[in-house]
Order: C-alpha cells, then structure tokens, then sequence
C-alpha cells in the first residue's frame, strides 16, 4: 500500500524506518544498509524527502546524519499510516533492523491469532534501549509485548549447552 502511495519502494521503507524511529538518527549508508537498497537511491529519495519537510538532516564531522521531521504538520498522520499499513509485526521489524539485535522472533498464541490484545517476543541484544522503543510500539498499537530480552553472550553460551 505504502509502496504505491508513495510510487516508489524505496521512499516507502526509508519512510518505514524513519517514521518508527523518530527519536533516532541514520547516515545514509547506514539507512542503505537497513533498508537493503543502493545508497544512491535512498540518497536521491531523502533529499525528496527533505525538500517535502519530511526529513531533516544534521551534520557531525563528515557525516550527514537523517531523521524525520517531527515538527512536521504531516508527521502524526503519515506516522499513524505507516503504522496501520506494516501492522504490528511489520513495525516490530523496523525497529528491530535499526536496532543492534541479533535476532528476533515472535513466538508463543499471536503466532496462531494476531487478535490477541498481546504478544511474546524474543529479542538477542546487548542493548536495553529496545524497551523503550517496544513501549512506543505498545501505546501506538494498543497490545502489550511481553519482551524476552537475552544478550549475545548469554545466547551463544545457551546454544552451546544444548
């Protein structure tokens, strides 16, 4: 839906990453990478996306950096479709890329009914910052995520065990 909304797949998953991580910042190999396109591309579709005033830019040293524009009178509403668009699996992904988890997966009874008012998710990650960002995912959905949050080590070590 978003992809011909917006006529182009690659201005709809920057908008996907950008849109579920407004706190945060990319450079733009960086959003190339989460994205899996061609960072020429994505650079081509950000300056678009700046000069709508979707997007701002900051620079610190030689880097560039990109993030949505939050004062943006479209935000809350472009926000609100990406996020009805990708559903809730779809925006737990996009966090998570831009996130440094490992890996990820949703197990447990939403994997049989995505009606259910929550959902178990298990996440490898050394940082605790995806609570945060998991909370942000809880209000705007409405679902609670009862998170299971191991680090790498720990998770390397279980696999071993087994």
């Amino acid at each position: 839906m978003l992809e011909k909304l917006f006529t182009s797949g690659i201005r709809a998953d920057i908008m996907s990453l950008l849109f579920n991580n407004p706190e945060e910042k990319f450079y733009v190999r960086e959003i190339a990478r989460l994205v899996n396109k061609n960072p020429s591309g994505v650079k081509r579709e950000l300056d678009k996306l700046k000069e709508m005033d979707l997007v701002v830019s900051e620079r610190e040293g030689n880097l560039k950096y990109f993030r949505v524009n939050r004062n943006s009178p479209l935000f809350p509403e472009l926000k609100g479709l990406i996020a009805k668009s990708l559903g809730l699996p779809g925006a737990l992904k996009s966090v998570l890329k831009a996130s440094d988890a490992k890996s990820a997966f949703i197990y447990g009874q939403y994997v049989n009914n995505a009606n259910l008012p929550s959902l178990d998710l298990f996440v490898v990650s050394d940082s605790d910052h995806i609570r945060k960002t998991l909370d942000d995912i809880e209000k705007r959905f409405g679902r609670e995520i009862r998170l299971t949050l191991m680090s790498h080590a720990d998770y390397k070590q279980r696999r071993k065990a087994e």
